[in-house]
């Protein structure tokens, strides 16, 4: 046997042996291995290390609303991306808004120019703006009437919504009262679109 079968035999053995033990430390309630959430607090903890305690508190503040801001935003593309293929067939996207058609289509391009830059360039609503989302809703009231109370509901916190979204975006701090009107407007539609 060559030493380098004999080396890949040893460590694939090393390997099973290390597996069936480690199994006996997980069942006692033992960790093994790297625990991902502390390595991954501890690199955060690192970055945010030169700052200040308060400007690291405002951070991880905003940080937390803005996680929320981004899985409610998409959820809405989701919803959108649903119902209008759902109700309009494959070629949904064609009956959308002209105007934010055109507006997307030029950001897809742009987006798809800059080939440096890498990440999702295929979805047409990844590339409409925040507030024309509930244009496009209400250009489709037909198919979304049945899930939502009124146009003025949606006009209404979505407005609010894409205010706030600006403002963490450009990473301005808002005070605590308004997290609680962020996340009292998402609750609100999370209980109305079913959530």
């Amino acid at each position: 046997m060559t030493d380098a079968r004999k080396d890949v035999r040893d460590f694939m053995f090393r390997g099973l042996m290390f597996e069936a033990e480690a199994s006996q430390f997980i069942a006692a309630g033992i960790q093994v291995g790297a625990d991902l959430a502390q390595a991954e607090e501890r690199l955060l903890s690192e970055a945010l290390a030169p700052f200040s305690v308060a400007r690291r508190n405002e951070a991880l503040e905003m940080a937390r609303l803005y996680s929320v801001l981004h899985c409610f935003e998409n959820e809405v593309r989701n919803l959108i991306r649903e119902r209008l293929e759902e109700k309009l067939g494959a070629g949904w996207q064609e009956k959308l808004p002209l105007k934010v058609k055109s507006f997307a289509e030029s950001r897809q391009k742009s987006a798809l120019d800059d080939s440096w830059l890498e990440g999702e360039k295929s979805d047409i609503l990844g590339f409409v703006d925040f507030g024309q989302l509930s244009t496009i809703i209400i250009e489709n009231w037909s198919h979304f009437e049945d899930i939502m109370p009124s146009q003025h509901w949606l006009r209404q916190r979505m407005d609010e919504l894409e205010k706030a979204r600006h403002f963490i975006a450009h990473n301005r701090v808002l005070l605590p009262s308004e997290f609680q009107r962020i996340y009292m407007y998402i609750r609100d539609w999370n209980r109305v679109i079913g959530l």
